[in-house]
């Protein structure tokens, strides 16, 4: 199965916003935080997503996951990409 490691930030007027996440199903997901269905943090903004990475095997995904919410640098250099 197929798992993807995205980021999305928020779409103007809303204030500047992140979110790290894996799924899936990415249109699924990306749908789900712009319905208000997403993570609590996602609630009340619209969403556009500006990164995925594909992997393969789900513990990867996770791994991933885990280092891009915690590497606030890397973060910010695909938002300037």
């Amino acid at each position: 199965m197929a798992y993807y490691v995205y980021l999305i930030k928020t779409i103007k007027p809303f204030k500047h916003k992140t979110y790290v996440g894996y799924t899936n199903n990415l249109t699924k997901r990306l749908n789900n935080h712009n319905l208000g269905k997403g993570a609590k943090s996602t609630r009340g903004y619209k969403w556009v997503l500006i990164y995925k990475r594909y992997f393969k095997d789900k513990i990867k995904a996770m791994s991933y996951e885990y280092k891009l919410k915690n590497d606030r640098n890397k973060r910010h250099k695909i938002l300037n990409k």
